[in-house]
């Protein structure tokens, strides 16, 4: 973890959009809390929610390339000055240093993606309002509750409590996997396949 603080004054004061709810994809149930998508819905995007830092060229540049997605009112000379904002250590985005001419190779990449095709992005079937008030704890019951209805669970539901837990700042271990969907861990390892194991590591590794 970076001494630096996030400062996100480097994205509100020129007022970046770097959180924004599905545009198309209709919740299945609606609650005060937030929405529930019974399918995920790939289309929710919030950056820097947890307090996990960018450690990775490949996160480094799909964190640009959302940023470059969501505000189509950028234009090139803008992504080169926001990269090099959101590279800059001091400023607490990223765990590492990026020279010069890697960041050169990030922005030329990011400038020549197909911006009519959404970035890749985890599918969600949780969705908390940004101010729903409700403690990590909380949170994490209610994705165990609306995950584990189905009296058996599916390698979606236990990415979608690994989802959770990082946004919350928690370290991803089988136990606490077992003890949000109320399952033996057993049946969690029953179903940790082995993409689901290598995204738990990734995850841990950027909290």
């Amino acid at each position: 973890m970076s001494q630096f603080e996030r400062n996100m004054d480097v994205l509100n004061r020129h007022r970046l959009i770097y959180v924004r709810p599905p545009v198309t994809d209709e919740p299945t149930e609606v609650f005060d809390w937030g929405n529930y998508y019974d399918y995920g819905t790939h289309q929710h995007y919030a950056l820097f929610k947890s307090k996990a830092k960018i450690n990775t060229y490949k996160s480094l540049k799909w964190h640009l390339l959302v940023l470059w997605y969501l505000n189509p009112s950028l234009d090139q000379d803008d992504l080169e000055s926001l990269a090099e904002r959101i590279c800059l250590k001091q400023n607490g985005f990223v765990t590492f240093k990026v020279s010069d001419q890697l960041l050169r190779s990030i922005i030329y990449d990011v400038s020549m993606c197909d911006l009519e095709q959404p970035p890749a992005n985890k599918a969600r079937k949780i969705i908390f309002n940004w101010n729903c008030g409700l403690t990590q704890e909380q949170k994490l019951k209610i994705v165990g509750q609306m995950v584990g209805r189905s009296k058996k669970i599916n390698p979606d539901d236990v990415y979608n409590v690994m989802l959770q837990l990082h946004d919350d700042n928690k370290k991803i271990t089988i136990g606490s996997i077992s003890a949000a969907l109320n399952v033996s861990t057993r049946t969690v390892h029953r179903y940790m396949c082995n993409e689901l194991k290598k995204e738990k590591e990734l995850l841990n590794q950027q909290s």
